[in-house]
């Protein structure tokens, strides 16, 4: 008989590119009402596929399905329709489990633990041995910046709110994971809070782990991400890299004062006058451009990158969809 472990090593591939998340029409439909005669969709046809080393950030407007659809992966939420694979398992399989991470949007310890008990109580859960547990345990307190003997020995009831996030995320790699799943990870922090996630979360990637997180934090999400996906009402409305939704970081939007328009066109082929300044998007090298300025007689007023950033992106897809973020 395969054990699991060994079904890991042998994951569908797409492109040559080992499968870590794979769903295919995932749909959820709920009942409420007194009589459970009234029908919320909460997810609509979700199908997506995760690779095995990517950092994945799905986003999308409050009530939008994202912790439906992360939970629906891990099996805390039984799907209504549809199919899907975690590490070449279908969803449900309680054994490919000791190979996942979960940190919740909210998440609820035993307050009276201290962070060193909290994860030598989660290392039992996974059955890890206690001389493993004891070399473990310190590795994973300081890549979360809480080795400090204060805080592993303080009671969480004592901990901030940035130290609860931070022991959350250590005890969702106590038992070295492939595939991490991160629910709001920067919610609530300060800006030191979320970069020190931040910088755990491009550790973890450097390690080769594959890291699946919802965020509304965009600026964040937009540095650490392969690949990002855009969930509203229940529905994937766009998946892709920065790049494939987004455009290149090597295309320029220049604004130019003066100028022959017959010269400025060579550089500038949507070249367009208006409110009395020359622009259009910049064809070549901008350090080129900007030496050769003085040549055509004309004086740079902006230069700034076409491509939009991720949240002004987000905002246009929910306005083309009629959707708004404060729903």
């Amino acid at each position: 008989m395969t054990s699991v472990a060994d079904s890991l090593t042998e994951e569908p591939l797409v492109n040559d590119r080992p499968i870590a998340v794979e769903t295919s029409d995932l749909r959820k439909v709920y009942r409420s009402g007194f009589w459970l005669n009234q029908k919320v969709v909460s997810l609509k046809g979700c199908s997506l596929t995760v690779y095995q080393g990517e950092t994945f950030g799905l986003l999308g407007p409050n009530g939008a399905g994202k912790t439906t659809l992360l939970k629906s992966l891990l099996g805390i939420v039984r799907t209504t329709a549809g199919r899907g694979s975690l590490l070449g398992r279908p969803l449900g399989d309680r054994a490919v489990k000791q190979y996942i991470g979960y940190l919740p949007e909210n998440p609820y310890f035993y307050d009276f633990l201290t962070g060193w008990e909290l994860l030598k109580f989660t290392a039992g859960l996974f059955q890890i041995p206690g001389d493993v547990q004891r070399q473990r345990i310190p590795q994973i307190l300081d890549l979360v910046g809480l080795a400090q003997s204060t805080a592993k020995k303080k009671q969480l009831r004592r901990y901030s709110k940035g130290m609860l996030q931070r022991i959350g995320l250590a005890q969702s790699l106590i038992n070295d994971p492939k595939l991490v799943f991160l629910d709001e990870p920067m919610s609530g922090l300060d800006p030191m809070g979320r970069y020190q996630i931040r910088e755990i979360i491009l550790s973890l990637k450097s390690q080769g782990k594959t890291i699946f997180f919802n965020s509304h934090v965009l600026s964040d999400v937009e540095k650490i991400c392969d690949r990002v996906a855009i969930l509203a009402q229940g529905e994937l409305i766009c998946v892709g890299s920065l790049t494939e939704l987004l455009g290149t970081t090597d295309q320029y939007f220049i604004k130019v004062k003066g100028g022959s328009p017959d010269t400025l066109q060579t550089r500038v082929p949507d070249l367009a006058f208006q409110d009395g300044l020359w622009q259009g998007h910049l064809v070549g090298s901008p350090q080129d451009f900007i030496a050769s300025l003085r040549l055509m007689d004309a004086q740079l007023v902006s230069m700034q990158l076409a491509r939009p950033s991720l949240e002004e992106f987000f905002v246009q897809q929910l306005r083309d969809r009629d959707i708004y973020t404060s729903s």
